[in-house]
């Protein structure tokens, strides 16, 4: 049996990938599969039974208030937190790459990597006491003589409290990408009597980009799907995409309506996912 694996190489991958792939399929692509044929039933509104008619009224209610401006609003708001992120990890990732000495990087790579073993849930609700009226934040502001924030429970609090949580996310392939610039292309830059900025836009952006849009995956991505963080930090009237499918399906038990509002964000993903693969994204992944 051995001699037999051993000679054949395709047999040895077969039998090794049957059971991940098959686990794949049955669990992944057939709820989705499931989910999809869902969004095409209606619901009983008198017996509150699912009707397995085909139809596209739930799609058609998609288009109707106040559905067009949550999926714009969660769409901005996950764009913003992309931007923010990229803002943030780029001075970072250079400095951690082509400025700290090994030990200063070893250490900022543990800070941003700590972050990642605490619980999700215990990161949101550390930025609730920081954010909420009367917290840290507003403690701090009043200690130097300046009025209260109070961005509690507002999208302004979901906007900060998404970009730190999806930072590391960022950074980690930015800095790799970062990390593989020769230096040879610098000192070239340098030589033919560029400045910094000139060599940034020119030079280290352009071998960057690929890290940039794999990072930009990650944190646009879990921004557009995310249900928990909208509910606790921007309270019960924050309506996104998730937390409004989350409702539909526990306290409305619109199941057809949730499965075509989740088919939003896979529609945007894939957009997304092919501008991403024509800047190289997944060669940082």
């Amino acid at each position: 049996m051995n001699n037999a694996l051993w000679r054949r190489a395709w047999l040895r991958a077969t039998l090794t990938l049957s059971p991940p792939l098959a686990w794949f399929l049955v669990v992944y692509l057939a709820s989705l599969v499931v989910m999809l044929v869902t969004a095409f039933w209606t619901l009983n509104d008198f017996t509150n039974q699912l009707v397995q008619s085909w139809n596209l009224q739930n799609f058609r209610d998609l288009f109707s208030e106040p559905y067009p401006h949550i999926i714009g609003r969660t769409v901005g708001l996950a764009a913003l937190v992309t931007v923010t992120d990229i803002v943030i990890a780029l001075p970072f990732a250079y400095y951690m790459a082509r400025v700290a000495t090994p030990r200063t990087r070893n250490l900022l790579f543990a800070a941003v990597l700590l972050p990642l073993w605490a619980s999700y849930l215990a990161r949101v609700y550390a930025w609730i006491v920081i954010l909420q009226k009367g917290g840290t934040l507003d403690w701090s502001f009043s200690k130097l003589g300046l009025g209260a924030p109070d961005i509690g429970y507002s999208n302004t609090a979901l906007w900060i409290v998404f970009s730190y949580i999806w930072l590391p996310y960022m950074i980690i392939p930015v800095f790799g990408a970062m990390e593989r610039i020769p230096n040879s292309l610098l000192e070239a830059s340098a030589d033919l009597g560029a400045r910094g900025a000139r060599t940034t836009w020119r030079v280290i952006l352009p071998l960057v980009l690929p890290g940039i849009a794999a990072g930009s995956i990650f944190t646009f991505s879990l921004t557009l799907g995310d249900f928990i963080t909208p509910v606790l930090v921007g309270g019960a009237r924050s309506k996104f995409i998730g937390n409004v499918i989350y409702d539909n399906i526990g306290l409305a038990g619109n199941l057809p309506f949730a499965a075509a509002l989740a088919v939003v964000p896979i529609v945007i993903m894939i957009v997304y996912l092919s501008g991403a693969r024509l800047l190289g994204a997944f060669r940082e992944l």
